[in-house]
Parts: C-alpha cells; structure tokens; sequence
C-alpha cells in the first residue's frame, strides 16, 4: 500500500509577547494560511485519516483551520494524536512518532514546528525545504513502505506550497 506523508509547519503565530510559547496564538493571516492548506490538501485528494499535532495553541489553530477547510465537519472522523513530545522534538523523535503511527492509515498529517519539521521534510524532499519552510508551508511524500519504517531516504515528494 502506498502511503502519504504530509509534513506542515504551523501557521503564522504571534509573536508571544506577555505569554508562554506555548500558548501563542495564530494571527488572522495564520487562520488564512491554515485554511487555504486545508483547500489545497482537498483539492490534491490528500485528507489524512491520522494526524500527529504538537500540543501548542497555534498547531492546534493551524490543525483546525485546516480540517475545517477540508471537511464540513471539522475533520470529526480524523484520528488526531496531540503530542506534547512533537512539540519539542528533534528530528529522530518526530520520526520515531511516524514509526509508530496506525499501521492502517494511508495518510498522516504530522503539524509541527521548525527547525524541525523542515528539517524531516528535506530528509525527503531536499535541501530546498530548509529555506522554503515558512509557516503554513506543507510538503507531501509517497513512501511505499509501512510507518515502522519510514526514514530518509524512503520516499519522495515535494513542497506543496
């Protein structure tokens, strides 16, 4: 079964001035952002049926404002896994996280942070990524292995947006 790895930094956010990190919120052209990924991953037949999300506000907006562009129904059948561990993983751990996904998923949608996820990203799609990740960018990559063993170098894809 071929499998698809969609990897997207979270939207545009706040700056954080006053608050945690954590809790930055998205601005009104991160919503946007999060929104036309959405209309574009549905357009492309790329709906994911599991999610890995990193627990902060924003990748929690940027999550939402996709899903809700793809379906009506805010993405409600769409396994989600919110991972405080994806939040400040390296990249060994956020792969490690796809290693061990639902087996049975066809499509996962990893929403992360960078450096990190441009730098998984380019570990597939090359160096390029890791200049051309801005937030709300999403690359899309075909593996023809199982999770278990996704890995650079397993796959191809490239920058969506």
């Amino acid at each position: 079964m071929s499998r698809t790895l969609l990897l997207m930094r979270h939207a545009q956010a706040e700056d954080g001035h006053g608050g945690t990190d954590h809790e930055r919120a998205l601005t009104d052209l991160g919503r946007e952002q999060a929104r036309r990924a959405g209309v574009l991953l549905a357009e492309l037949g790329h709906a994911p049926d599991h999610v890995i999300c990193s627990t902060a506000r924003r990748t929690r907006q940027t999550l939402d404002g996709v899903l809700g562009a793809m379906d009506p129904t805010g993405g409600r059948g769409t396994a989600v896994d919110y991972s405080e561990d994806a939040y400040l993983a390296g990249v060994d751990h956020l792969l490690e996280l796809i290693n061990q996904a639902d087996a049975d998923a066809a499509t996962i949608l990893v929403v992360g942070h960078n450096p990190t996820i441009a730098q998984v990203a380019a570990s597939f799609v090359g160096p390029e990524a890791l200049t051309a990740y801005s937030p709300g960018t999403v690359a899309a990559v075909s593996l023809e292995v199982e999770w278990l063993y996704a890995a650079p170098g397993t796959g191809g894809g490239s920058i969506l947006n």
